[in-house]
This record gives C-alpha cells, structure tokens and sequence, in this order.
C-alpha cells in the first residue's frame, strides 16, 4: 500500500510537471474604489529562507477577476460585510449586548485583522479571530458560539478585515506563540495523503505555474475571508485549509483545530508586510 501511494504521488507530480506552463504574477496595481492603496509585491519576512518576494493572490487572478475586487459594488464579498453590520449593532444573548456596546462602530477594529493570529495572554495560547468573535459572544453577551466556519461567522470576519485594508500584515512569531509558528512549519512542509504533496509543494516550489486553468498563487491569506467564484460565496481561511489538505487525498483536521491554528499563525506569517484586504475575490 505504501508503494502504491508513492507511485501515485509520482504520478501526480509527474502531471504537474507536464502539464504546467509559467505565468508569473502580473504587474497590476491594487487599489479599492479608487483610495485604499494595497500593496501586491513586497520583500519576504527573513524567515521564508526560499523565497524572496511575496506576492498577494490577486496577482496571479485574470484581469476580469482583479476588476471585481477593485471596487466594493462590485465585489460580492461586501455582502458578507453588510450583514455583520447588521449583527455588530444588534444586541444577542442574556446580557442583551451588541459588539457595538463594547466595541463601538466597527471601523474601531481597524488594525486588528493585520495582527491575527496573536498570543493571547490570559488563554495562554494563540487565538484566531474566530475563536475571538466567540468569546465574545459567550463571555460579554452571553450568547450562543457561531460554527467556526458559518456564514455569520465568516462575515463577521469580513467586516474586521474591511476595516482594516491597507494597513500591512504584521503577524508576531517571537516570544510564547514561537512554539505555535514552529508547529505550524512543520505542518507546511510535511508531505500528506496518497499525492504525499506538502503546502510548499505548491505554494513555494511551484506558485506561478499555470495547471490546467489553474494559476498557482503563493497562497498568502492576506485577503481572506475571500469570495470564491467556484462556490460563490466568502471562504473563511480554515476552510480552504480543509479543502487543500482534503486535495492531497488525505485525512484532514477541523476547522479551529490546534493543528490548523498553528498553520494559519505560520501562513499568516508569511504574508508579513502585505496589506489586508479581505473580503477578496480570488477563483
């Protein structure tokens, strides 16, 4: 069995060989509704020993699809937002509070989305916004927790990314949460499931490749929760974590999981000095 799975790992990778053409990222600039300056194209963290430019996913997206993000009518995203606006100013659960009694308007989160996942202090481990949004709602308002990966959940997520774009990703790997980036290495560069393909394996050793109609991104997180137009509708990041680690045909962790936590600090990581952008529009 385990010969089997390495021929069919061979396979796989002998087809992304032969069937792969470069195209790089493009050149094109970003800006949202004509104000809001993203940067694309910066120089990689001094921790990413193998690359050394990162680049946003919207680079590697047809023209036709860069467009749709470029301006907020346009972006199917900007839904998501609207309907957490409409959660941030209504008050749920037995405290009868919004996020807004806390929080204030929501443009009082701008920032926060550029620092997740972060070590938190008190939990004495590292949290992602997810997991933020619902000790919120339990703790403060006493309300029921969203699904890790709902609808409400990832529009919530949507909206703290909104108010955040522009500013660059400034994710900190130092100190207590330094055990957690180093778990979440692993897991990137660790072959799994019968294609034996790692994160790396795409993201880093062959981003830019065209496989079939598909353009191979560094795969950055900067711009989630992103609007997929394969499902037409906003993916949260352990979602797509989900789907790539199900794509290698192997036994995939949960969404909030320990080991997909650890992945989203050391993923985030790598986007260091780009801006957020989320909600996106990617394929």
């Amino acid at each position: 069995m385990q010969q089997k799975s390495k021929m069919i790992g061979l396979f796989a990778a002998m087809s992304v060989v032969g069937g792969a053409a470069w195209a790089g990222p493009d050149e094109d600039q970003l800006t949202i509704n004509g104000e809001i300056a993203i940067v694309t194209e910066t120089a990689a963290p001094e921790h990413m020993a193998n690359v050394k430019t990162i680049y946003s996913g919207w680079r590697f997206r047809s023209d036709e699809t860069q467009a749709v993000q470029m301006d907020d009518f346009d972006n199917p995203g900007m839904l998501g937002v609207e309907n957490a606006l409409v959660d941030w100013e209504t008050a749920d659960g037995s405290e009868g509070k919004s996020c807004a009694s806390c929080h204030g308007a929501s443009e009082e989160m701008a920032g926060v989305r550029a620092v997740y996942p972060k070590w938190n202090e008190e939990k004495g481990m590292v949290t992602t916004l997810e997991m933020e949004v619902n000790n919120c709602r339990e703790t403060r308002m006493g309300a029921e927790k969203w699904k890790y990966t709902g609808s409400d959940m990832t529009d919530m997520v949507a909206l703290i990314s909104s108010v955040s774009r522009g500013m660059p990703v400034n994710v900190a790997i130092d100190g207590p949460a330094q055990s957690t980036w180093e778990q979440g290495k692993e897991l990137y560069y660790t072959r799994t499931g019968q294609l034996e393909l790692s994160c790396a394996n795409c993201h880093e050793d062959s981003y830019g490749m065209m496989i079939r109609a598909d353009h191979l991104s560094q795969g950055q997180i900067n711009g989630f929760p992103t609007y997929r137009l394969k499902n037409t509708k906003l993916n949260s990041v352990h979602a797509r974590f989900k789907g790539c680690v199900r794509d290698t045909r192997a036994e995939t962790f949960s969404p909030g999981s320990a080991e997909f936590i650890a992945l989203e600090l050391y993923v985030a990581s790598r986007g260091n000095g780009l801006s957020v952008e989320g909600p996106s529009v990617r394929n």
